[in-house]
Parts: C-alpha cells; structure tokens; sequence
C-alpha cells in the first residue's frame, strides 16, 4: 500500500519582480517523511516553505493539504512578545491556538521539559539566539502537528543545542521538512533530500536515504545529465552544419530533419541555460613560511569579568596544522582566536609569534566591513578598478564574478547585501593578504552547501596554518586534523576527531544525569553518632538510608518514563508520568528533610555528653 500523500504541490511559479524563483514545481510530502531541504542561496528555499506553510501564494499552480492536516512552521527569525515569560509564551500560544483549557497545563510541561527549560519564569527577552530557537521549536512541537516545517533551525544553536535538535528530529515519527546548509545535520536527520536548483530539468532533484546517498545519486545524475548535453552538442553540431549547406524543404524528410534539429537546438540552449553559475572561486594564499614554529602558548590564563575562559593553557601551532575550536556558545572560543592573534592580551602565561608572523582574520561580526562604502570600494580598498592577486592584476568586475556579485550590484552599499554577500565579500578581501596563519571565526554563516564545499577544498588545500571556529560539524571534521574543546569553565581538552568528542560528551551527560547516592550524601557530614536519638527514632535512623535509596531510584524510573518519546504526544499520559515524578522527588526531598532533623537532634546530644 502506497503511503499517504499529506502535503503536495503541483506546478508551482514564484518570481520576485523579473527574477523567477521556480518554475512548474511539483513535489509531495507523505507520512513518515523526513525531508532535508537545500539549494544554493536564492533558489527560493524559505518562499517554498512559507507556501506549503499556507502564509504566501504562489504566482501559478496549486497546493493540496490531506483535510483537517495540523501544520507546524518555525521560521528563521521567531517572533515572540519579549516581556512574556517562557511559560507566559506557551500559554499564550495555546489560548491563542484554542485549545483546551484543561489540557494547556501538560502542552507546556511537555514543551518546558522538551526545550530544556530550567527556568520556566525567564522573560524571552534575556534568551539567548539560541533559546529563542529552542522555545520556537517546542512551541511548535507542543501543539502536535502532522507536519512540522522548519527554516534554518540550527542557525544561533550551538553545538549541544544541535544535538539536542537532531535527538528529537531522529525521534519524531511524523513527517517533516527542514531547510539547512549544516550537512552533518542532515545527514544524521534526513530520510530524504530535495535540492531546489534550476540546473535542473524540473527544478528540483530528489533523493531517497542519508546527505551522503543524496550526494552518490546527483553526482551520478549529474553526470549522466553531462554525457547527454555532449552527445546532444554533437549531434547538434552536425546538424548544423548540415543546415549551413542550405537543404531545400521540399521533401517530408528532409523538412522533418530541419524540424527536428531546430527542436535540438532549442533542448540544448535549454540545457545550457539553467546550468547554474559556478560557485564561488576561493583560494586562500599562503606565505610559504618554512618556520616549524609559527605560534608557542605556554601557560596561557584569561577572565573576563568573572568567567574564566582558559586556564594554563600550552599549545603549539605550525604550517599545515588545522586547529577546530569546540565548545557551547559563551565558552571562550572567539576570545581564545583575539588572544591567540595577539589582539587581547592574555592575563597570565606567554604567546609567542614568529617574526613577522602575517596574521589573517575572519571575524564573525564582520566589524572590518563599512556598512556605508560601496561594493566597488570594499572589494578594492585601495582604489581603482583592478586588485593584485598572487602577483597579478585582476580587473574589478572579474574580481566581483568570481564571488559570485554582478556588475551591476558593484555601486550598491555593503549595508544592501545579503548575509551570504557579505561573508563572501569579506573572504574576497582576505585572499588578497598572503598568510602564515588564518584565523576563522564562523567563516560558514550564512553561506549555502555549493560555496561552503569550495571553502572547505581551499581550507584542505592552504598549506599555512588554520584555526577555526565553526558550528558547521561537517566542515569542521573534515578539515581539522585536531580539535581543542573548551568547556567554559576554563578547562580545555584536546581530542583526534569530532567522533572522539562526542563519544566523551555522552559519557559526561550521563555521569552528570547520575543522583548522589543517599550514601554518599549521608556519609559527606561524616560519620553517624546515634546518640541523642529515641529507641524508635534509632529504628528510623537505622533505616532512613535504604528509604532514601529507594526514592532516589524512584525518580530516575520517573523521570526515565516522562521523558519517554513514546508517549509524547499524549497529554493525559505525559500529565500522570510528570505527576508520579514530581511526587518521587516530594519523597525525597521529606526523606532528607527528616535525615537532616534527626541528624541535628544526634549533634545536638552529642554536644551535651562531655568528653
């Protein structure tokens, strides 16, 4: 039995002004699907989305939707009202949603203990990007839909928050669609991949499986698709050369072949229309630097305010050395890259620099871009209409091309470009520097899948030094050859892979999720004195600490069964597991209480009895 269709569209145009977004588009979504939407930048991602979402029209065709289907959409830029709490948020949703009085209480302990919400009673506007994310997501995902929608949900996620993400993604059992450019994100979420581009017969090319299959089938796809334009050129050639020689159309066959080479044509400047541009032309210069040595660290220490970001921290960097720099946002990780460049100076220990270390910065907030200068200007700061580039002089227009700007975009100000534009912008001005040693943060913003594939074939390529801060995992496994992980405490931990690392976060999660014995929190005042203590509150001494064991067992089965994916979608469950877990740790907390009263009441007798 075929599965059921929930979402599809048929012929779809949308164009903005002139510029067609796509043309004659169909696709549909069934139950269970899990869909991983990419493109380059401008392929018109997001406009898709919002028109299976039902917020935007298409210019042509038709969108069906199976009856009484609940669709979900979390868009880039959530909006919420920022002097709400994060409980306030929920509740305001589901009033605003219609639903059930008597059932909004479990919707937002489900979507609290889903996010991860500790403080229920924060206002929105002290979240972090991130937890605006997160509360976007499990405001979503609390009002059950059958089709979850999702515009770039890893962007202002750090590397736990994606994690976090994937985890629940991995185990939602109805369908969904998620725009992203973080491969490794897909490849761990996606039972299918729909790429939109016009290099494309039909606009789109769809692929069953994993990003890695994706990739096998286009590449394939691609190539078959190369090998006909080939033999089409050909036999195009041949024909036209056939026509230059002036057949008369007098015959049936002789007016069919002229017919039919006229078709020929018209299929090949098709096909070679929609071939899409080549990506960007990235290539960083390296110096040729020799020296085994670029940067030593020896006991490196820094605060800022009270938050220590390393500590003791020794570290050797040379050429052809990558260094990835892991840890949750708020770590240290830019602050390690300004010390490390030599722009912040460190509060204790020594950083030493090769002699006229040259030194290339990708700094995240692009502070080096004038807002208000020209494109022209920004890519040629020095003036004129021609930059050098490994030794050669390149004229400005070709210069902008090969960053993918048109000539006609070069007078506009950098304020009018897109976030892809300008980080591609500024990477067009740091080829221009030679360097011993990059320094990259958050290089991948913004940028799409084709242009972060050439970044990362220049990065593997450049024979300088690297360090690199990234969110994108996929990047940053590949090019790396060690990462440094900072745990925000000061402490930084060298691993071989991004695998290795993610097998010790697990471990860690898993100590930390472990209670203290009774035992051990017993036993941390010391050694029990029953002194003091009634022939029965002896007894319920004696005793306490298998109570209290038993409790604490009791909360982790609870806790255990109200985080259990199974049973998410139903509220009445969900509501009877949170309340056996909050009546769990109720008994605990008594159990300690009367613990600690008749502990008290034995060091209060003791103090009686003379020594």
């Amino acid at each position: 039995m075929p599965p059921t269709v929930l979402l599809s569209c048929e012929s779809l145009t949308k164009s903005y002004g002139v510029k067609p977004l796509f043309t004659d588009l169909s696709l549909g979504l069934c139950e269970g699907d899990h869909v991983g939407l990419i493109g380059p930048n401008g392929s018109g991602k997001s406009t898709l989305l919002k028109i299976l979402a039902g917020l935007e029209e298409p210019d042509q065709g038709t969108r069906s939707v199976r009856r009484h289907l609940r669709i979900g959409y979390v868009p880039q830029a959530p909006l919420f009202a920022e002097q709400q709490s994060v409980e306030e948020a929920l509740w305001h949703t589901l009033m605003d949603e219609g639903f059930d009085p008597h059932d909004q209480g479990a919707r937002v302990a489900k979507a609290l203990s889903l996010g991860g919400f500790l403080r229920s009673d924060q206002t929105v506007s002290t979240l972090s990007g991130g937890w605006k994310k997160r509360l976007a997501i499990a405001r979503s995902l609390m009002l059950e839909p059958d089709v979850l929608l999702l515009d770039e949900p890893t962007n202002h996620l750090d590397v736990e928050g994606i994690l976090w993400l994937e985890g629940l993604l991995k185990a939602e059992p109805h369908a969904f669609i998620v725009i992203s450019h973080d491969r490794r994100f897909l490849e761990s979420i996606s039972t299918r991949i729909w790429e939109l581009n016009r290099q494309y017969p039909n606009g789109l090319f769809e692929a069953k499986g994993r990003y890695s299959e994706f990739l096998e089938q286009r590449d394939a796809a691609l190539q078959a698709q190369a090998d006909y334009q080939s033999s089409l050129a050909n036999r195009v050639r041949r024909e036209v050369e056939w026509l230059r020689r002036g057949p008369k159309a007098r015959t049936t066959k002789a007016k069919a072949r002229i017919d039919q080479a006229g078709r020929m044509i018209d299929e090949l400047t098709e096909i070679e229309s929609r071939q899409s541009k080549a990506p960007a032309g990235i290539d960083f210069t390296a110096s040729g630097r020799r020296s085994k040595k670029l940067i030593e660290v020896v006991g490196l220490g820094k605060t800022l305010g009270a938050q220590p970001i390393v500590h003791n921290l020794d570290l050797q960097v040379g050429p052809g050395e990558r260094i990835g720099l892991l840890g949750p946002n708020g770590s240290g990780k830019s602050t390690l890259l300004k010390l490390l460049a030599g722009t912040l100076p460190p509060d204790a220990g020594t950083i030493t620099h090769a002699e006229r270390l040259r030194v290339v910065t990708f700094e995240q907030h692009r502070e080096s871009l004038d807002q208000q200068a020209t494109l022209r200007r920004a890519l040629a700061p020095a003036g004129g209409d021609a930059v050098v580039y490994q030794d050669r002089s390149v004229h400005l227009v070709s210069w902008a091309k090969r960053f993918l700007f048109r000539p006609e975009q070069l007078d506009l100000p950098v304020s009018r470009l897109s976030g892809g534009e300008q980080a591609r912008l500024l990477i067009a001005r740091l080829m221009l520097q030679l360097a011993d040693l990059l320094i990259l943060d958050e290089p991948t913003n913004d940028l799409d899948i084709p242009t972060l594939d050439v970044l990362e074939d220049s990065l593997l390529e450049f024979t300088g030094a690297l360090i690199l801060v990234t969110h994108d995992r996929w990047l940053l496994d590949r090019v790396s050859t060690r990462l440094l992980a900072l745990d925000g405490m000061g402490q930084a931990e060298w691993f071989a892979d991004y695998a290795q690392w993610e097998a010790s976060q697990a471990r860690k999660a898993i100590e930390m999720n472990k209670l203290p014995t009774a035992k051990e929190r017993v036993n941390h005042a010391g050694p029990s004195k029953r002194k003091g203590l009634s022939y029965k509150e002896q007894k319920e001494w004696d005793q306490i600490e298998a109570a209290i064991l038993e409790a604490e067992e009791r909360v982790t089965t609870s806790q255990a069964a109200a985080n259990d994916s199974a049973i998410a979608s139903s509220a009445a469950e969900l509501q009877e597991r949170y309340a056996l877990l909050h009546a769990a740790q109720a008994d605990v907390e008594r159990l300690y209480a009367r613990w600690a009263e008749l502990e008290e009441k034995r060091a209060q007798a003791a103090q009686r009895i003379p020594p």
